[in-house]
């Protein structure tokens, strides 16, 4: 019997990305890239989805023992002949290869070394040596931040001549403006192995910008929310680097990202007190009394608990929140707050939790089962960001049935539709103006729509009804990558 053909893909697509779930993330990067390829599979049947990534010394040894080691070859970078070990390991339809090298990422944590330059360097050269090894040369390869930014910046320089890479278009995905990747322009050559003939390409305030680069050399630049994709050609957004984002705006796209609606689902979620639905809400009450008697705070099933999970940082509009402490003191109401980052904020809200102890909970970590159990036992979900390109934690506390209260910016704007009690439409509540007045202005509007039941349980249905999987947003990029080929 002869062998039963296989169908040809019609586009082969490569991620490339420094963190994917669920072998390793520390926050939205990570949660997209384990999500969006499976999705595009889903959506398009016909496309190969592939990503590579670091294998991290901190990768579970459960998803090592499942990797397949494929071959070894050596990485020239600079002066440098390092050793490059390539693995694979196959996920609902999806193939994830992993590039190996101790020196580099044999090192506990994943980011904020002094040579991450270097570490990433290798990672993306090593990437492009890689593809005729594993018999794979994809159409598209999309590269998301700075510590892919070096695979369109080497296909335009030093691999243009190389026939084998002639037909690959690149996807360029900026996941925050505030992380670009610079460097001095000392160590272009001897690092990044790039020419100073092409030091136009990187450099911006004279010094290395490998985002910038990216920007110049990729085919599209991505962004994850329509309304990012316009706010970053904003100096208020760009973060300096509005001259380029608006040089280069015809090839700017803004897709919103979703979430993964399988490991985010109330109804099954196994970490949660109860499971729930849309039609079962008082079986979420379980979970908020669960959630205070765990927390410590006072079991009351009318008072309103509001939940922030986020890094402790100015980006998420931490300074609106501590300024208006003494006044959520006095509302009737218990506050959520679960992150770490700036050792000041996490001192003050500490500072805060002691005065409150059975109304405030404060817990300086980040916990993924403690997480469930917050977006499930919260009532509403604060999200005050100064900016946000995507966001996903309004996504996770609306599908759990807490309703955000966010600031319109970035994601925040394109996902959360403002409640109008009138009409009885809307997912949560939203505010424009950066300032403690707008925030506890909506606070209070979600506080007084909280009092009457009726109203609120509706509200609370239509949050968690919210289309937040990856369907609609893979589709779009099904369509994207199309036009590039034509």
């Amino acid at each position: 019997m002869p062998a039963k053909k296989t169908k040809k893909a019609d586009k082969k697509i490569l991620f490339v990305a420094s963190e994917a779930a669920p072998f390793l993330t520390t926050g939205g990067l990570g949660e997209v890239i384990g999500a969006l390829p499976k999705s595009l599979c889903n959506a398009g049947k016909s496309l190969d989805v592939r990503v590579v990534l670091p294998l991290y010394e901190q990768i579970t040894q459960k998803f090592k023992d499942s990797l397949e080691f494929l071959k070894k070859i050596y990485v020239d970078l600079a002066w440098r002949h390092q050793y490059c070990g390539i693995f694979a390991a196959k996920s609902e339809n999806v193939t994830y290869y992993f590039i190996d090298n101790e020196y580099y990422f044999k090192r506990q944590g994943s980011y904020g070394y002094f040579d991450d330059g270097e570490r990433y360097a290798f990672f993306c050269r090593a990437i492009l040596d890689m593809l005729e090894v594993v018999d794979f040369i994809p159409d598209i390869i999309h590269a998301h931040d700075w510590q892919a930014a070096l695979v369109p910046i080497y296909l335009a320089t030093s691999c243009m001549g190389k026939p084998e890479f002639k037909n690959i278009k690149t996807v360029f995905t900026i996941h925050n403006m505030q992380y670009q990747g610079i460097y001095s322009m000392d160590i272009l050559e001897d690092v990044f192995d790039i020419s100073y003939a092409h030091k136009h390409i990187l450099e911006f305030d004279g010094m290395i910008n490998l985002m910038k680069g990216a920007m110049i050399c990729a085919n599209i630049i991505s962004t994850v929310s329509p309304t990012y994709a316009k706010e970053i050609r904003d100096p208020e957004y760009a973060r300096g680097l509005e001259s380029v984002t608006n040089m280069q705006a015809g090839k700017l796209r803004g897709i919103l990202n979703g979430i993964d609606t399988h490991s985010y689902d109330p109804k099954n979620d196994p970490t949660i007190f109860c499971g729930y639905d849309s039609s079962h809400l008082e079986n979420k009450l379980e979970n908020k009394l669960g959630l205070q008697s765990l927390l410590g705070l006072q079991k009351n099933e009318n008072v309103p608990l509001i939940a922030m999970i986020t890094r402790l940082v100015d980006q998420k509009g931490m300074d609106l929140v501590l300024t208006s402490m003494d006044e959520l003191a006095k509302l009737p109401l218990q506050l959520v707050v679960l992150g770490n980052g700036d050792r000041w904020y996490e001192s003050c809200f500490k500072n805060f939790c002691g005065y409150f102890p059975d109304r405030i909970s404060v817990n300086l970590s980040f916990d993924h089962e403690l997480s469930k159990k917050i977006y499930a036992g919260a009532d509403m979900f604060l999200m005050p960001s100064k900016f946000e390109p995507c966001g996903l934690g309004q996504m996770m506390a609306a599908r759990y049935g807490a309703v955000p209260i966010v600031r319109a910016t970035g994601g925040l704007k394109d996902s959360i539709v403002p409640y109008d009690r009138e009409a009885d439409l809307g997912n949560g509540f939203s505010f424009e103006s950066y300032s403690r007045e707008a925030m506890m202005e909506a606070l209070k509007a979600a506080l007084t729509a909280y009092e009457n039941k009726d109203e609120w349980q509706r509200l609370v249905g239509r949050a968690m009804d919210s289309d937040f999987g990856w369907e609609k947003s893979a589709l779009e990029y099904i369509e994207m990558y199309k036009d590039m080929n034509g």
